[in-house]
């Protein structure tokens, strides 16, 4: 009889809702995520309108932007930014900031190039494999330190982590500048420069690409049914089947198109021919160069050059990377402790505290944590780049807390998705990317990014208005 009541209580204005919002409220999905999906395939298909109208290529829509070599860089180009974005998010939950997080990567980056060219390779010898393990290993401790520091000045000093950040924002750019005494360290270690995609050996080729594709796809079915037999344990409302099938069917789509997008950007010819040199891969005949040095220089049959060869780059380290650690701060921040120690801090400090968080060491973990995301950062960057400079991280700090606001983060605290930062960063790069490509003025550019920061605040003020 109670049923009955509760279920006819609730048939009007159930019906009074359009298909949209059932729909949103079967499947949970974000509106602002989707409004941030939405924003990002307007500027990918903008762009390449635009490009196809000035610089013809081809692209979807008749640009050189929607081209899976220029997604590739795309990707590639956004790993630094998202891997930093996610613990942008955990410090902007906790109501800090940090604006010293371009000048940390700098000093991270030259420091760990200066221990590579000036000390290491000296000592062990180039391409020994020490150099790698010890440059990654440093970068990390330093980064740790450096971020401890950060978090013991707020934490215990009582310091605004503002002014904190803005301090180590000159000290550490300043400091980044005396280590590498204005000038350009390299070249990086072959295996170092690895962490940057660089050459044949960052890729890890289109079987490798599928494979991953595959268990991302399983990885998904997984959480989805684990999430609903949690929500059965612990007697929540369950989403519909048909709602679980459409995040199932979705996730796996996005996977297996981007798996399939990267995989159809092929090897440079340079790139491919040289390969197949080095690696003294039979050349068939009738593609010879006539001059008969056994070189392949046609560049529509370069990829003949190679028997066997997969010539398709497949996803690179550095965008592996950034998805590992997505996924290990997404785990993090939502299924452990420590996470919701973070949000429930953010969420009202005054309460955390008298329920018994230590606030304060809190505090000086996330900001270590972030040091350590700066150091994997700084090693993809200065990796891709194959050296480092004191300018390597410059204005990073901006396109970092700009990824994490427009990604849904709140600069109120308490509220901020991973995948959101993530999804920003990809955004803050296809703006900076596309209007490169375009050759926009640089000051159109710094234009363009300043008003999207301002106006995705305006967007979080309007939705927690909404939500009071």
């Amino acid at each position: 009889m109670s049923t009955t009541t509760a279920t006819g209580s609730q048939g009007p204005a159930l019906s009074e809702e359009s298909a949209l919002t059932r729909f949103l409220r079967a499947t949970e999905l974000d509106t602002r995520t989707l409004g941030m999906v939405a924003a990002l395939l307007v500027i990918w298909a903008g762009f390449d309108i635009y490009g196809g109208l000035v610089r013809p290529g081809e692209g979807l829509f008749g640009g050189s932007f929607l081209t899976a070599r220029n997604i590739w860089v795309l990707l590639v180009q956004t790993s630094s930014i998202a891997v930093m974005a996610t613990g942008m998010v955990l410090i902007i939950v906790m109501r800090q900031i940090d604006l010293s997080v371009g000048s940390m990567l700098s000093l991270v980056a030259v420091s760990t190039a200066y221990l590579q060219v000036y000390k290491l390779a000296p000592a062990l010898g180039v391409g020994h494999p020490a150099i790698w393990i010890t440059a990654v290993v440093f970068a990390l401790a330093l980064g740790a330190l450096v971020g401890c520091l950060n978090g013991v000045l707020i934490a215990y000093l009582q310091i605004p982590s503002f002014i904190v950040t803005l301090g180590g924002l000159i000290a550490y750019g300043g400091l980044a500048f005396w280590v590498a005494r204005g000038e350009t360290v390299a070249p990086m270690d072959q295996t170092f420069a690895l962490f940057g995609g660089n050459g044949p050996l960052a890729w890890v080729g289109p079987t490798w690409s599928w494979v991953l594709a595959a268990l991302a796809c399983v990885g998904i079915l997984v959480a989805i049914i684990t999430a609903r037999t949690q929500r059965r344990r612990f007697k929540f409302p369950l989403r519909p089947i048909w709602a679980e099938a459409f995040l199932v069917a979705t996730g796996g789509i996005a996977v297996l198109l981007i798996t399939w997008v990267v995989n159809s950007y092929p090897w440079a010819p340079k790139v491919a021919e040289k390969y197949a040199i080095d690696n003294n891969i039979p050349i068939p005949e009738g593609v010879l160069d006539p001059s008969g040095d056994g070189i392949c220089r046609a560049a529509d049959k370069i990829v003949r050059c190679a028997e066997g060869l997969s010539f398709e780059t497949g996803y690179t380290i550095p965008v592996l990377i950034a998805i590992v650690v997505g996924g290990l701060v997404t785990f993090l921040a939502g299924r452990t402790r420590f996470g919701r120690y973070i949000y429930a801090t953010g969420g009202n400090p005054e309460a955390a505290e008298l329920a018994g968080i230590n606030t304060k060491r809190l505090t000086v973990m996330v900001f270590t944590l972030m040091g350590c995301l700066v150091a994997i950062s700084a090693i993809i960057s200065s990796a891709r780049l194959n050296a480092a400079t004191n300018n390597l991280g410059l204005f990073n700090e901006l396109y970092v807390i700009s990824a994490a606001v427009i990604g849904g983060t709140s600069l109120a605290g308490g509220i901020g998705t991973i995948y959101g930062a993530m999804l920003g960063a990809l955004v803050m790069q296809s703006l900076q990317s596309g209007m490169t490509l375009l050759n926009f003025d640089t000051a159109v550019r710094d234009m363009v990014v300043g008003f999207v920061l301002v106006f995705a605040v305006f967007l979080d003020q309007l939705y927690r208005r909404r939500v009071k």
